[in-house]
């Protein structure tokens, strides 16, 4: 059973190793921010779609996070890659810093985000 306050994303179909992201939208410190999922090795993750070099959001198209081989995500302003599984920047002038992961999981053919996992 998943928790009564996680937020349904998307279908887990949507959701293809090393293609399109799901973006979708949380509420942090009050705020709205954008954030987006992705399938990477057949497991989910989440992340806060911002880059930690300047806060702006990865996604060169809507849903375009992975490079052309869909190794790493890439931040469309200024390439930095970072590794899918953990964030990690690995290339670019944020190297050394990661990405901010959000708590989802996958149940029952679907993708969820869990708010409460985060502490929001």
């Amino acid at each position: 059973m998943v928790d009564p306050a996680a937020q349904l994303i998307c279908d887990a179909d949507a959701l293809q190793d090393g293609g399109n992201g799901v973006r979708f939208e949380i509420r942090q410190h009050g705020e709205t921010a954008a954030a987006f999922v992705i399938r990477h090795g057949g497991v989910v993750y989440g992340y806060l779609n911002r880059c930690r070099h300047v806060p702006v959001e990865l996604d060169w198209q809507e849903g375009r996070f992975f490079d052309g081989d869909g190794d790493y995500l890439v931040c469309s302003m200024h390439g930095a890659l970072y590794l899918p599984d953990n964030g990690y920047c690995v290339a670019g002038p944020c190297r050394g810093l990661s990405l901010q992961s959000l708590a989802v999981t996958e149940h029952e053919g679907r993708i969820y985000y869990l708010p409460h996992a985060d502490g929001a």
